[in-house]
């Protein structure tokens, strides 16, 4: 049981951490943020010596450079390197929820990994709640970092999959639900929530002021004063309209009502806030180049706290521009796929989210292999996601990196409905090809 897992791993730690300093090293993405906040937090409660390392992804050259003397704690990251990570004299130690490469876990490895835990146990946790219970065992004083559990699940789009242990998190975390449309922020006027909406795209709307009004006077809702009212401010008629209003544009009804759920307000720096603009800002700062700034301000920091908005305005203008860029370049489309090939025209660091804003669009059916590419230097970031909130494709986006990267060399990671690589420039054509000729053969057997 995940109980036990976690009091397992949370004794450990506590023994072989007494009296040594601690080197934590955590993914960038909202959810490795939230992670290392929590874990930060709990660390200084406990008067831990330990320094803090935020990588944009795990590669040997990163492990070559750990301090020799120092407890290695990883979150939200580890369990692809397994095999790098056993060969470092360290005692180590992982919190994580991505696939293990290797189900044998080396001597020197402690994981807490939901992947290890028996089918009848299993629970699809993210790192920041996993983080969470491992705080809370620690001391059950550390709820009050419960909201930063949310935040990360929120950040890792698991918010819908409520579980035994993710609904006790949310009990304890005293977040208010209200039900309604899924654009965020809903604590803003409405025209900017929806001017900036990625999740949904909505055609005619998203990136377009004009676009916006026009469906806001087409759903009867009107500025109150000199300024629209937030989403969470609307009431049932004028939410229904709203709803009404978006379906139109969205190409299938079905699409649209799978952005109807749960808004989770929670209190940050004594308001409340939208858990998935909070998540946004924190991811902005990272893809933007700034993952300290977002950890700070999720430790409490005000100053970092103004400087992660307007980071996060400059990520908005780079992420509508992207899809601008997307809508009017060539893209090479298959029957069940579309390979986007970006260059250096959008950052690498945001092409993991374009790929995700496009697989919760309309743009394409359900089931549609999603593969976004840009240059970072000599390499390049792919991303891979699968169309559709609901998709039965047994493909496993992972597996297919893996095999193409088998051939390529690179690095990959992730899940089997969201995966990513890097590889060499010099791979580029190569990798196009043989990622084409995998998904065409695919077709053919199916």
């Amino acid at each position: 049981m995940i109980e036990k897992a976690v009091k397992d791993f949370t004794k450990k730690l506590l023994e072989k951490t007494n009296n040594k300093k601690i080197h934590l090293v955590s993914h960038f993405d909202t959810d490795g943020i939230t992670s290392a906040a929590i874990i930060t937090k709990t660390l200084q409660k406990l008067s831990k010596k330990f320094s803090v390392k935020i990588l944009k992804q795990l590669e040997d050259k990163d492990i070559n450079s750990f301090p020799k003397e120092d407890i290695l704690l990883l979150l939200d990251l580890g369990s692809g390197s397994l095999e790098s990570l056993s060969k470092l004299k360290n005692q180590i130690f992982i919190i994580d929820h991505h696939e293990i490469s290797n189900k044998m876990i080396p001597k020197n490895i402690k994981i807490l990994n939901i992947h290890l835990l028996k089918e009848k146990d299993y629970e699809n946790l993210c790192s920041a709640e996993l983080s969470y219970l491992v705080s809370k065992e620690i001391s059950n004083e550390n709820k009050n970092l419960s909201y930063l559990a949310i935040a990360g699940m929120v950040g890792d789009t698991m918010e819908r999959n409520i579980t035994k242990t993710r609904d006790k998190i949310i009990k304890q975390a005293n977040v208010k639900i209200k039900r309604g449309l899924l654009i965020y922020p809903s604590t803003r006027p409405l025209n900017k929530a929806l001017e900036y909406s990625s999740k949904p795209f909505i055609p005619g709307v998203t990136g377009n002021s004009e676009g916006t009004y026009e469906l806001l006077s087409e759903a009867g809702i009107e500025k109150v004063g000199k300024v629209y009212k937030s989403l969470i401010d609307l009431n049932k008629e004028e939410m229904k309209n709203l709803v009404t209003s978006v379906m139109i544009r969205l190409s299938s009804e079905e699409k649209a009502s799978e952005y109807i759920g749960n808004l989770y307000l929670i209190k940050f720096f004594n308001k409340i806030e939208d858990a998935r603009e909070l998540s946004a800002i924190i991811n902005a700062c990272s893809r933007m180049g700034h993952p300290e700034i977002s950890l700070m301000m999720c430790l409490g920091n005000s100053n970092a706290r103004k400087k992660a908005e307007r980071i996060y305005v400059k990520y908005r203008q780079h992420i509508i521009s992207g899809l601008r860029y997307i809508d009017q370049n060539h893209k090479i489309e298959g029957r069940e796929y579309v390979i986007i090939n970006a260059k250096d025209n959008i950052k690498d660091t945001i092409i993991g989210t374009m790929a995700s804003i496009l697989s919760f669009s309309s743009v394409y059916k359900e089931g549609t292999i999603i593969i976004t590419m840009a240059y970072n230097e000599d390499k390049i970031k792919v991303s891979t996601r699968m169309a559709g909130r609901k998709s039965k494709s047994n493909r496993n986006l992972k597996n297919l990196l893996d095999s193409i990267i088998n051939v390529t060399g690179g690095i990959s990671g992730g899940h089997q409905n969201a995966a990513g690589c890097t590889i060499d420039k010099k791979q580029e054509e190569e990798f196009i090809n043989l990622i084409k000729k995998k998904l065409d053969v695919e077709l053919v057997k199916v």
